[in-house]
């Protein structure tokens, strides 16, 4: 991978490098717990957070008096500079001077400092309710006194992984080895998902901009995710050279207007800084830096270190270079400046190419075992988007999907075959105790014949028990929620738990004769979007009136250019400025046949029509495209109503 040496360890370099290992979300605790055991002298790092505009504003308006509602509005940034209060003009004009001076002492995310004496030799330390004794320095003056800082990491990717694994052993009797990685770099389905972008649910390129850069290169080997998952950072395409690299590989004579030496000193990336190191291989080879200078510049560029003098020192060191080269001004500027704008947000290489290791695994469980990936991630809460929508992913899968049932669901979601039952843990406001004995009772005594049955061995009150009856997890026994209620109501008194009693004979309840109770059409929508919040219909199937049209993401390619009118159930949202400051919104939607699609307001627009929460929309708007890639360019946004609710009508 031509990694270079001197990113982590080089002459200049006076502190050690940081460690960062990656564990999964339900292991960290647990390591975290083994390194205070295992080592003698350990601790957190400790950190301030600073004074920012809002932090300030809210502390200097409880000084001065303000009622919540007034700090509520200033805090927000709605200042009028003519037309404020004096006292409000005093908190603005003197919240600068309290900008980045600490404002409270807190944990580091991660850091974990393992000291060869005891580290109140270092510093004091406190106790934070997390128990661990924690330094009272931040992770920039550790470095400085030489402690050895290991970042214990944690994301849910990992635990994907190994659910996943464990979900296909037990559905498909299947073993897998998810560490064949040369194998997976071949394999043709994998590339086929990496090369159209369907990467859902895929640790780091499942987002939609990620989806959509490997559309637009059309990427499909390894070497192309690695560079893929730094391109993607903020400062490639702040820098403008996120476009410029597309450019360079999907039009080869482009390449040629690279500098020279850009392109001899990055020939891989055609040019274009897209890791760390590359800071390193500009300074060292453009400018003539050492090695070690280059890293000190890169450091600098970070922002920790921007106003140490050894940067200062680095960076005139590179600008003087660059003019004993011969090279003009001009030309030194830009390449600061394409070094500066990205260096900061920049992922080292070896960073890139671990993680795209780790997307590998997940696209290969992906292409081969999709539904069972999909409950591997829905069971880990994590990713880019709501549950809501990988289980969608696991419905446009081919995977029947079912609601919570006392007699086959668990605490986390499971698939049988091809039924995937939501799992006890995604419905609010049932209590875990009720959820352990359900379980640990089914799996001693059997399967629940019927409610009698089931109150008979569960201690449950009638809260807890309607949320069952309401989300569908006795619909087993072939009867109604309306005669399921009546007999929770017949059964149990309201706030009140039934205790359980072992009885030396069966003892069946009377039984009383119901008048017919029929549910109310699309009733049961609305209960699960109350206790697990997402309906299992199609949210099309629940508006007021039918949509106009059947168009959708097929559609967008033989309209390019045209004014077009789709409908779309919104996904999510992202916000960001143009250069002039003026905010923006990239909408991701999914259409009516379940496929994904994606719009593009501009800033008029975006003031004009706002989004207005979750639900469907009519989308106007012209259909654009960008390498491959299209997207509606929107004139106009509505936002539908959904049918009243059957449950009060």
């Amino acid at each position: 991978l031509d990694l270079y040496f001197e990113r982590f360890i080089n002459l200049y370099r006076t502190n050690p490098p940081d460690f960062d290992i990656d564990f999964s979300w339900t292991d960290r605790d647990d390591v975290t717990r083994y390194i205070f055991e295992r080592f003698q002298h350990v601790a957190l790092v400790g950190a301030y957070n600073t004074f920012q505009y809002r932090a300030v504003v809210r502390e200097m308006g409880k000084v001065f008096g303000l009622p919540k509602h007034e700090i509520d509005v200033l805090a927000a940034g709605k200042f009028n500079a003519t037309g404020g209060s004096e006292v409000e003009r005093v908190i603005v004009r003197h919240a600068q001077y309290l900008r980045d001076f600490p404002n409270a002492l807190t944990i580091h995310a991660c850091g974990i400092l393992i000291a060869d004496q005891p580290i109140e030799r270092y510093c004091a330390t406190f106790l934070p309710p997390k128990g661990y004794p924690t330094t009272q320095f931040d992770m920039v003056i550790a470095e400085d006194v030489g402690l050895y800082k290991f970042d214990i990491l944690s994301q849910r990717g990992l635990g994907h992984i190994r659910d996943t694994l464990d979900e296909v052993e037990r559905n498909r009797g299947v073993a897998l080895d998810i560490h064949d990685i040369p194998a997976f770099k071949k394999d043709p389905a994998l590339k086929d998902l990496l090369r159209v972008g369907r990467t859902m649910g895929c640790f780091y390129v499942e987002s939609p901009a990620m989806r959509q850069l490997l559309h637009k290169l059309g990427t499909d080997d390894y070497s192309g995710l690695v560079a893929a998952s730094s391109i993607i950072r903020p400062g490639v395409s702040q820098s403008g050279m996120m476009r410029e690299y597309i450019l360079r590989h999907r039009y080869p004579e482009k390449r040629k207007e690279a500098h020279p030496i850009m392109q001899e000193i990055m020939p891989d990336t055609y040019g274009v800084m897209v890791y760390q190191e590359d800071v390193i291989k500009v300074a060292h080879y453009f400018a003539g830096l050492t090695l070690g200078q280059a890293d000190v510049l890169r450091r600098g560029m970070s922002g920790k270190y921007r106003s140490r003098e050894e940067f200062s020192r680095a960076r005139d060191k590179f600008f003087s270079n660059c003019r004993e080269k011969g090279y003009s001004d001009e030309l030194t500027t830009e390449v600061w400046r394409q070094t500066e704008s990205f260096a900061g947000y920049a992922f080292a290489k070896g960073h890139s190419a671990s993680y795209a290791v780790e997307s590998y695994q997940s696209l290969f469980l992906k292409a081969h075992y999709p539904l069972e990936f999909m409950v591997g991630v829905i069971n880990n809460f994590g990713g880019f988007y709501r549950t809501e929508f990988y289980v969608h992913e696991a419905r446009m899968g081919g995977a029947e999907i079912c609601a919570p049932c006392v007699n086959r669901s668990q605490h986390a979601t499971t698939i049988y075959d091809r039924s995937l039952f939501l799992g006890f843990q995604h419905m609010k406001s049932l209590e875990q105790r009720v959820i352990r004995q359900l379980l640990a009772e089914r799996s001693t005594g059997g399967a629940y014949q019927d409610l009698e049955d089931f109150l008979k061995r569960i201690s449950i009150s009638l809260e807890q028990l309607r949320l069952l009856v309401r989300v569908g997890a006795f619909r087993f026994t072939g009867k109604t929620k309306k005669e399921l209620l009546w007999e929770a109501h017949m059964h149990l008194s309201k706030g009140k738990s039934k205790p359980r009693k072992q009885e030396l004979f069966q003892i069946r309840q009377k039984k009383y004769d119901l008048p017919p109770l029929n549910g109310r059409d699309r009733e049961d929508a609305f209960d699960e979007m109350e206790i697990i919040g997402f309906p299992l219909v199609a949210p099309y199937e629940l508006l007021e009136e039918p949509v106009k049209n059947k168009l959708g993401a097929v559609h967008l390619k033989e309209a390019l250019g045209q004014h077009i009118e789709v409908y779309g159930y919104l996904v999510t949202i992202k916000d960001t400025k143009t250069k002039s400051g003026k905010r923006m919104h990239f909408g991701t939607w999914i259409d009516q046949d379940g496929l994904f699609m994606d719009s593009v307001p501009f800033p008029p627009q975006a003031e004009r029509k706002p989004f207005r929460g979750r639900g469907i929309y009519r989308i106007r708007g012209k259909v654009i495209e960008e390498f491959g890639c299209y997207a509606i360019d929107c004139d106009d946004l509505e936002k539908l109503p959904y049918i009243e609710d059957p449950r009060y009508a």
